[in-house]
């Protein structure tokens, strides 16, 4: 598991042994509960209870703004902030070509799609400061231009190859108010 290393993973194993069955069982059964409830979001993508997300069901949520963030855990960072009251897309990741990550592995045609229906009026790029978070942000700059989309990006104070599910609610929070807009 991400961010559990072999210690943790040890000592996790060895108190799940030392506890009764039923809690092993508990722990297994809520786990199979949480993956049997939880669905994506038709409109976001992000982690939903519900054919849409709680954040999309919501009509105070300002329609004109879209965040865009590479996964739902940095959707939920953003969220933490209290700084951001629009709507979000959640990508799937970062353009990679080394990877194999390009623009069709990630949801692009939907975003495209979304701001040509919806009254979208600004797109804010808010991926991961690092080489790919930046490359996807300059390819999605270049496609909303033209359809007439304000793109912006949020502005620096992240530490540049972090990971914004890392960064604290206040330097993220002043990040998504000191955007600057992506030229493509």
């Amino acid at each position: 598991m991400p961010g559990v290393g072999q210690k943790s993973a040890q000592r996790l194993a060895f108190y799940l042994l030392k506890r009764p069955k039923e809690d092993a069982l508990r722990l297994a059964h809520a786990i199979e509960t949480v993956r049997a409830k939880t669905t994506i979001c038709d409109r976001c993508f992000t982690i939903a209870t519900e054919k849409r997300c709680h954040i999309c069901n919501d009509p105070g949520r300002d329609q004109d703004f879209v965040c865009v963030v590479e996964g739902p855990q940095d959707l939920v960072a953003v969220e933490r902030t209290h700084s951001f009251r629009g709507l979000y897309h959640v990508l799937g990741g970062a353009l990679n070509p080394l990877d194999g990550i390009g623009p069709e592995q990630l949801r692009v045609r939907e975003l495209l799609a979304r701001v040509e229906t919806d009254s979208v009026k600004e797109v804010i790029v808010c991926t991961n400061p690092n080489l790919e978070g930046d490359t996807t942000a300059m390819y999605l700059a270049r496609l909303l231009h033209p359809l007439g989309i304000r793109v912006t990006r949020i502005a620096s104070g992240l530490p540049v190859g972090g990971d914004l599910e890392y960064a604290d609610e206040l330097t993220l929070g002043r990040a998504i108010d000191g955007r600057r807009e992506v030229v493509g």
